[in-house]
């Protein structure tokens, strides 16, 4: 891989190092608000509903410029929103300008990858990629888990900076700030994000026109052969995995007898499964052989049901790692081959700004309907249940389209051009 490529892969960790830690903060900062319970997913909500309703200008705003500077502007936004938090702004409206930060950021970080590698390099770079993201997660998680830990909290507070009085008084404000410093390291690596040379399209001025341009990339996209299936997985895969983040967060509250500390704990032990497969997938699957990795998904929706049995820790790693590979091998391939059909159709920002409309927008969806279900007092092992079938099932729904669509002998010359 050339140089430039290990920049994006630290601009990209530590800005979703700072993303899930300043997740477990808003949470606690919630709990301390003595806020509903059914809060926390709008969490989520809040942090993703910028990449649905801004997805027809993102991609666009992403292909104007260098990706570099894309991502440099979006870092900041970032910046701004945590620091808001900072101010005591309600953790949801904060946390919903991270995520527009968010969604300006993600069409460049993944649009770099077509731009500045070969497509023959494309999986491998998407499960660095992924792997690493999802270290970023781990860690993430963990360091807001030991941020907002009482004992951890109490310790940072009575640190001070010789001749400076650095004016934090609460836990929470020591987190903010030592997050705020995460997403300024990330913007540093922007600062020297290789150029990649390619042309880049003027900032139309007219949103109807980018509306009308962002309906037919969508419609491009759904319609191919290929992005179809490789678009549904993706967007399955998400919404499921932003769902899970809270259910375990339920789960092991429930079942383990853990607080949100030792819960966030877990939900990074899920991120390094999907790690370790991301890296076994970017090893062995091939562009060629990407489609192959489809029934490992209906097997996900399977595996989370024996969470339903689980009630010791001990038992409960082994079967979150399990979990956890499953998605991060299945995911990484379909996730390489939309990025490789979306460049070839549309280009590179316009591709990844379809992708997200659709991945978030299923994260919309599924922690919305995990909010209804904790309004309704459901029993978590109703929503595991409920969870885990309909995972398998959508995703056997994904193979048999898939399998239809092998029968067209045009999907033969399609995936052809794919691989070459």
């Amino acid at each position: 891989m050339p140089f430039g490529f290990y920049i994006i892969m630290a601009a990209q960790f530590f800005s979703a190092l700072a993303d899930n830690a300043l997740l477990i903060a808003a949470i606690a900062a919630l709990r301390e608000m003595h806020a509903p319970e059914a809060y926390e997913p709008l969490l989520k909500t809040s942090f993703t509903l910028s990449y649905v309703v801004l997805a027809a200008f993102v991609g666009a705003f992403a292909d104007s410029m260098p990706k570099g500077r894309v991502m440099l502007i979006s870092n900041s936004i970032k910046i701004v929103g945590c620091a808001l938090m900072f101010f005591h702004v309600h953790p949801l409206f904060a946390y919903a300008i991270v995520g527009l930060g968010a969604a300006a950021y993600s069409p460049a970080k993944y649009g770099i990858l077509t731009e500045y590698l070969p497509h023959r390099l494309l999986v491998v770079a998407n499960g660095w990629i992924e792997g690493l993201t999802v270290g970023a997660i781990i860690l993430g998680v963990v360091i807001g888990g030991l941020l907002i830990e009482p004992k951890i909290a109490a310790h940072l507070l009575v640190f001070d900076l010789p001749f400076i009085d650095t004016g934090l008084d609460t836990a929470g404000e020591v987190a903010i700030t030592l997050i705020i410093l995460l997403y300024v390291i990330a913007a540093l690596f922007n600062l020297y994000v290789p150029d990649t040379g390619v042309d880049h399209k003027p900032l139309k001025k007219n949103p109807f026109y980018l509306l009308h341009e962002f309906g037919h990339c969508l419609s491009l996209l759904w319609r191919d052969r290929l992005g179809q299936i490789s678009l549904a997985v993706t967007t399955l895969f998400w919404g499921a995995g932003a769902t899970l983040q809270f259910i375990v967060i339920k789960w092991s509250a429930v079942a383990l007898g853990l607080d949100l500390s030792a819960s966030s704990m877990l939900q990074g032990v899920v991120a390094f499964g999907v790690a370790g497969g991301a890296i076994i997938a970017a090893r062995f699957i091939t562009l060629r052989k990407s489609l192959g990795v489809i029934p490992l998904g209906i097997a996900m929706g399977i595996v989370v049901l024996v969470m339903n049995f689980v009630h010791h820790i001990w038992l409960a790693i082994p079967l979150l790692i399990l979990i956890g590979g499953l998605s991060g091998f299945f995911v990484v391939p379909m996730n390489a081959l939309l990025q490789h059909r979306g460049h070839i159709l549309m280009g590179a920002g316009h591709s990844i700004a379809v992708q997200n409309f659709n991945e978030n927008l299923s994260i919309l969806i599924m922690t919305g309907l995990y909010y209804v279900m904790i309004r309704a007092d459901l029993s978590i092992y109703w929503i595991l249940t409920l969870f885990g079938l309909s995972v398998s099932a959508l995703m056997y729904l994904i193979r048999k389209r898939h399998l239809a669509n092998q029968r067209d002998r045009d999907d033969v010359i399609h995936l052809d051009d794919s691989a070459h």
